[in-house]
């Protein structure tokens, strides 16, 4: 801008280059027209400093970078060189892949010595539109967890099925996964119709002992056996309205039968969506002798499938999670049996309204020692009181079973000798002043005690000892002040000595 007085900083006189105040690094040569060919200034460059951990051999560098936590080395680490990139995915041992292609060609090399691989979210195959030329965001996606539904706007309802790539491309990639990863101990992958990608994962990762399939089949099923040390399976069955699957069924007695032939080893079992009866997991009773852990979710079964939890001689754990019911005809009490060796019944998100299923189920389970429900809906009293079949419960655990009321607790917790620990969350019709004498007591005996069974009491138990929550003309006292005393409507100012 020119001066007052109409002349140009280029005509103050000042020299040939000034430097212009507001801009530190920029120089103005004489007769240039301020700020149309300022040029910057050029800035010493420091050189670079020599990367130190070049001299680390690979070996040290890989002890250091052990140590960092996995975030750490996940993120950070693995972004300052090519080289720590490298050395950073030879320490991964856990990895979910969500593209197909990456598993073919870069990740035998990018992490060369994995133990844990999930390729189920790169086997869903990625959404497209069914229109030549609309936007690649055209279709709207349902995402929970790693499973991704393409919503069609169109339709009713919108949601579509979770469409997976084709059973080449798999058996290929678990081909390449067997050939590449003989460590392997963990793998979840998509069942294909074809055996061959399985039978390739057998031969290939002898070392393999968890396996998780999903969209899995009675024929599917057939290449378990080959699995010679495997003890924890997880099946996910195929259900025609997730999956789009043409088969006329997901896994059932006949599956069930054959994985319980050829996985005798087998510790823990989780069966969802599984459809069978008496026979397949009788069958799964009878032939896996070493099975401790069975986990039933959202199943499909045919009436009488309780009774034959009595053929698992060594079963500890009975997990029941998401199921709408639990058995239309489990058959005279008489026939059921009961797991002697079982310690824990849990029951997740399912619905308990059933009064005859209910109660053969605790006379299966009679000798439980530890019982969780948590989220089930229908747990009145009277349902609940069918739990004191169990007799040597010592722990006992209740969250969100808002039916249940503190006289329906009571009736059962006190008639309980051995129990030691009891939890009570979000049961919001057990109230804190229904507590008798008879409660109380049993309270103070026990080793543990969890008590939030409403907001009011979670409130209670969080502000003890802060002298909150009290009533208003209880809590808010007069304080008498050093300078001034309130007596008899009188105040008394002993700073000034003037009595008003």
């Amino acid at each position: 801008m020119p001066e007052p007085g109409g002349r140009c900083h280029g005509d103050l006189g000042l020299g040939k280059r000034q430097l212009l105040k507001g801009w530190p690094d920029l120089w103005l040569a004489a007769g240039d027209a301020p700020g149309l060919r300022a040029r910057p200034m050029a800035a010493a460059t420091p050189p670079p400093e020599p990367d130190q951990t070049l001299a680390l051999p690979d070996a040290l560098l890989l002890r250091v970078l052990a140590c960092l936590p996995e975030p750490h080395l996940t993120g950070a680490a693995s972004l300052v060189c090519r080289r720590w990139t490298r050395l950073a995915g030879r320490l991964r041992r856990r990895l979910a892949v969500r593209d197909w292609g990456f598993v073919a060609h870069r990740l035998p090399y990018r992490f060369p010595d994995l133990a844990d691989l999930d390729l189920f979210p790169a086997s869903i195959a990625a959404p497209t539109t069914t229109a030549p030329h609309a936007a690649p965001a055209a279709a709207p996606l349902l995402t929970c967890g790693a499973v991704s539904l393409t919503l069609d706007t169109s339709a009713d309802p919108p949601l579509g099925a979770c469409r997976f790539l084709d059973d080449d491309a798999l058996d290929r990639g678990l081909a390449a996964v067997a050939a590449s990863f003989p460590n392997l101990r963990r793998l979840s992958a998509t069942a294909a119709a074809e055996s061959g990608g399985l039978m390739a994962i057998a031969g290939g990762c002898p070392t393999l002992q968890e396996l998780e399939l999903h969209r899995c089949t009675d024929l599917a099923l057939r290449p378990v056996s080959a699995f010679a040390h495997l003890q924890i399976l997880r099946i996910v069955a195929a259900s025609p309205a997730l999956y789009s699957t043409g088969e006329a069924g997901g896994v059932t007695d006949i599956g069930l039968t054959i994985l319980a032939h050829g996985c005798k080893r087998l510790v823990k079992l989780e069966l969802l969506g599984c459809e069978g009866s008496y026979d397949g997991i009788a069958a799964v009773g009878r032939c896996c002798a070493m099975l401790e852990e069975l986990t039933i979710a959202d199943h499909r079964m045919d009436g009488g499938w309780l009774a034959a939890l009595a053929f698992c001689g060594n079963l500890k754990t009975l997990r029941l999670q998401g199921c709408s019911r639990i058995d239309d005809d489990p058959g005279p009490a008489e026939h059921l049996g009961a797991c002697l060796t079982l310690e824990s019944l849990q029951l997740h998100r399912c619905q308990l309204r059933d009064r005859r299923a209910l109660h053969a189920l605790f006379l299966v389970c009679e000798g439980a020692r530890e019982i969780q429900v948590q989220n089930c809906w229908g747990l009145e009293d009277d349902m609940f009181a069918l739990v004191g079949l169990c007799r040597r419960v010592k722990f006992l655990s209740l969250e969100r079973c808002s039916l249940l009321t503190t006289h329906g607790l009571e009736s059962v917790v006190t008639s309980w000798s051995d129990l030691q620990s009891l939890e009570v969350v979000s049961c919001n019709k057990i109230k804190d002043e229904e507590i008798t004498p008879a409660l109380s007591e049993l309270f103070s005996n026990l080793k543990e005690l969890k008590w939030r069974p409403d907001n009011k009491s979670l409130l209670a138990a969080s502000l003890v000892g802060t002298g909150m929550g009290k009533k208003g003309r209880v809590f808010f006292k007069r304080q008498i002040l050093p300078a001034h005393q309130r007596i008899k409507g009188k105040v008394l100012n002993y700073s000034a000595g003037v009595a008003a």
